[in-house]
């Protein structure tokens, strides 16, 4: 049997890459011909179908549910299009085939690493990891959640690497998300980013970034390695971006994307939603401008959390505009086919909160630059860190176990069990009272003085916890007649 699959599995695989060679030679019609790439297309997304492992929760999902991932599908194949539309370069194109729609998409991650986790776990493996490997930021942008600047705090260039390889060796990882600080600052023993995605193009490394250490000879660096994509930061139109980030950033971002479009790479952008900003970055206007004319190929929303430098509550989104994006996020993803999406009000995409290397499949954690590691980026915990677990021996699976990660798991599986609403997903922000709990149960250390003074704080915790309520009680009812389709009781 498993001889059997194995040779299902290369021929899959030989048959991909033939496909791929194929749409190579024949690019340069590709980006003339709508109707070709639709062709390519559509022929691609039946073979995906065909090759995708069984995905057993497909069918205990809620008929809403799968339209929202219908709707998102159809935005995956626009952005194709575009992708063979701009004729980006061949190595960009060929490490989106492999690393994100073959290995990440179409298969989920090496599936022979993926085996091994699930036999000795009973469960499986995170899909994905983010890594912080240095705080050292050129700016120093209002409410960062880092609180990055000059500052020297680093993963050592061994410890990276090594976490890095742990990840494909022992998760099946194929896709990694890297943050900061700013990455193109970061450097140890010499290398940085750049020469860790050059060492590992097997996996696609996407990364946040401010956008103004872009140069021509970084973009065209990441043109001919291929596995790095972008996602630089804008809050907003240039009064916005440089309230925030400093005079002069706004039009830095633009020269930086003019630079990768013409190098050839495969960018996006990603977007702090604040109470102040959250209309303009989902206006027409503003989703015109940086998908049609910069060319941004996809989008990350991220609502203000009140963490990291200089927190407040008051610039999160208010109850009632975080409804409002999800209505008007989704309205254009339906309408515009772009691929837009809001880590907080797209929790149906997938299946709720993915904090603490989630057991149903695509979590992931967050380790920074000191080595704490943290369920999530906006859940700023540890119980560990990866210094200590590599100094004893240990490997990232030791990690994976630790108790405040499982018993997040374990919140995770029952919020889905109860039908629990997707729409408010976040176990800090929706379910803050449950976090708590978990907090007091395993003592993990604040990652940063910012955490200590938020966890300390009564008023913060109540406040989010008022949150929580406030927007369930705006979303709820949703969530149990559009998705779940339950029908409200008659008098």
């Amino acid at each position: 049997m498993k001889t059997n699959s194995f040779k299902n599995g290369a021929l899959n695989n030989k048959a991909f890459d033939v496909g791929l060679d194929v749409a190579m030679r024949i690019s340069p019609l590709l980006s003339k011909s709508a109707a070709l790439r639709h062709g390519v297309l559509q022929t691609g997304k039946f073979v995906a179908s065909r090759i995708s492992p069984a995905n057993p929760l497909l069918s205990s999902l809620s008929p809403g549910v799968l339209t929202d991932r219908a709707l998102f599908g159809e935005a995956f194949i626009n952005t194709f299009d575009r992708i063979l539309a701009r004729r980006l370069s061949e190595a960009t194109l060929r490490s989106i085939a492999h690393n994100l729609i073959h290995g990440a998409l179409v298969e989920g991650g090496d599936q022979s690493a993926m085996a091994r986790f699930s036999k000795q776990f009973g469960m499986n493996p995170p899909s994905t990891l983010t890594i912080s490997p240095g705080k050292t930021c050129n700016l120093q942008c209002t409410g960062c959640y880092a609180s990055a600047g000059p500052a020297a705090e680093k993963l050592d260039w061994t410890t990276f690497d090594r976490i890095i390889t742990e990840a494909k060796t022992l998760w099946g990882v194929r896709f990694l998300v890297i943050s900061g600080g700013e990455p193109l600052a970061y450097r140890s023993e010499g290398k940085g980013l750049l020469d860790a995605a050059e060492k590992h193009p097997d996996v696609l490394f996407m990364f946040y970034t401010n956008g103004t250490l872009i140069d021509e000879k970084t973009a065209q660096r990441m043109a001919d390695l291929g596995n790095v994509t972008p996602a630089i930061s804008v809050e907003g139109w240039r009064g916005r971006t440089d309230e925030r980030r400093g005079v002069g950033v706004f039009d830095k971002i633009l020269a930086a994307m003019e630079r990768l479009r013409n190098a050839g790479v495969f960018f996006g952008i990603s977007l702090t939603a604040t109470s102040h900003n959250a209309e303009e970055i989902l206006s027409d206007e503003f989703i015109d401008y940086f998908f049609e004319q910069q060319g941004a190929f996809y989008g990350w929303i991220f609502q203000y959390m009140p963490i990291g430098r200089s927190f407040t509550l008051d610039l999160m989104p208010t109850p009632e505009q975080r409804l409002w994006m999800w209505k008007r996020s989704w309205e254009i993803v339906k309408k515009r086919k772009i691929f837009l999406a809001d880590f907080w009000n797209h929790g149906t995409l997938s299946n709720g909160c993915i904090a603490g290397g989630r057991a149903f499949g695509g979590g992931y954690m967050y380790i920074d630059w000191n080595g704490h590691v943290s369920p999530c980026v906006f859940v700023p915990y540890s119980p560990v860190n990866v210094k200590d677990i590599y100094a004893t021996g240990g490997t990232l699976n030791d990690i994976w176990a630790n108790p405040f990660f499982a018993d997040i798991r374990g919140w995770q599986e029952s919020y889905m069990q109860s039908k629990g609403n997707w729409l408010a997903p976040c176990l800090n922000r929706d379910h803050h009272g449950a976090l708590s709990q978990l907090i007091a149960k395993h003592e993990p250390e604040p990652i940063d003085e910012s955490a200590r003074e938020a966890l300390l704080d009564p008023g913060y915790g109540k406040g989010l916890e008022h949150y929580g309520e406030r927007y369930d009680e705006l979303s709820g009812l949703i969530w149990r007649e559009q998705y779940l389709h339950d029908q409200p009781q008659q008098d």
